[in-house]
């Protein structure tokens, strides 16, 4: 497969085996268990192949990410892009709840292979909080499944990835220039379920953010579907996760406190824009869900989400999470 055509095939097979299974659910089970399957289908994949489909765009004050900085870029380049976030999630998720990585069969690909470095299982002292990092582990991981074989060959391998806890880790490097630890200092996601939540909170928002701005760009209405489903699950796990920081911070407001220390951090990594949110109040609210003044989610390019991904406000083509950079089409971040 080396084209979106390819790519569309492909989904629209597994849009096909869907809807045998639905059908045999509906003959088997009734209306209702029809009716929660066709709205997983609603939610992954649609029966609509044309590529004439756009998306609306992104009132302000989100700008809306353009062509123009990823001209020449296929839809299989948007998907190999966000599988690329999905290796970072779905190892840190993994390794947070088992103490080990995903299978190896799982990170070929075309481009550099890389491997994990760092990452260890968390004890985790709320069982809620377990329960929560180990469903949304297996969402993460269904999602590289998901994602490699609609890409098939085409496919980029996991690049090297940073999840280390010392002193010049990426974690730490976040953390310092959130002001939440300081010079010298390193900052451990494993230690605590407090800590493993504020980590989670910096992948999950900008995986959102992501997503919002790959959108933008998709032609095939099908992998439009696919994505927007993928980016609902992806806002669904970082509701859990500023919800949990929330409630938890109603004991303990420095959580909220860091929270949105990290929010601001990664804005200043992405340009002048207000990309993004912390969990504290606005008003007499709470501010679980970051949204603009429109009430949508906030999205990021590919280039601003490679800004924070290396944690550089400068053009860069790797440091932080990727310290060696990606695979695929897109490979460096702008200058803000």
């Amino acid at each position: 497969m080396s084209d979106d055509t390819g790519l569309d095939e492909v989904l629209d097979t597994q849009e096909r085996r869907r809807a045998e299974r639905r059908d045999f659910l509906r003959y088997a089970g009734g209306f209702t268990v029809a009716a929660a399957g066709a709205a997983l289908v609603s939610a992954c994949g649609g029966d609509d192949d044309d590529d004439g489909g756009s998306p609306s765009p992104t009132p302000t004050p989100t700008p809306t990410p353009t062509t123009s900085a990823t001209s020449g870029i296929s839809d299989a380049d948007i998907l190999n892009f966000l599988l690329q976030i999905e290796y970072l999630q779905a190892q840190f998720y993994a390794l947070a709840t088992t103490g080990t990585g995903i299978d190896s069969d799982l990170l070929t690909g075309t481009g550099t292979k890389g491997s994990v470095s760092g990452g260890a299982k968390v004890t985790f002292s709320d069982d809620v909080v377990g329960q929560m990092a180990r469903e949304i582990a297996q969402d993460q991981l269904a999602h590289v499944e998901f994602m490699r074989n609609a890409l098939g060959s085409t496919a980029v391998a996991q690049p090297a990835i940073d999840l280390s806890v010392s002193a010049t880790s990426a974690f730490s490097a976040i953390f310092r220039a959130a002001g939440i630890i300081g010079t010298g200092e390193s900052f451990n996601p494993y230690s605590s379920d407090e800590n493993f939540l504020l980590a989670a909170f910096l992948f999950e928002d900008l995986g959102v953010s992501a997503y919002r701005g790959a959108a933008t760009l998709i032609k095939s209405s099908t992998l439009l579907q696919v994505v927007s489903g993928i980016m609902s699950v992806e806002a669904y796990h970082a509701a859990m996760i500023r919800t949990t920081l929330y409630t938890k911070g109603a004991a303990n407001p420095q959580l909220i406190t860091r929270a949105d220390a990290l929010s601001n951090a990664r804005d200043g990594y992405d340009g002048s824009s207000d990309l993004d949110q912390g969990i504290g109040n606005r008003g007499e609210a709470s501010n679980i869900v970051p949204t603009n003044d429109d009430g949508l989610v906030l999205g990021r390019s590919f280039k601003q989400t490679l800004n924070v991904l290396f944690l550089s406000a400068a053009a860069a083509d790797k440091g932080g999470f990727f310290p060696n950079g990606v695979n695929g089409a897109v490979k460096t971040s702008d200058a803000n």
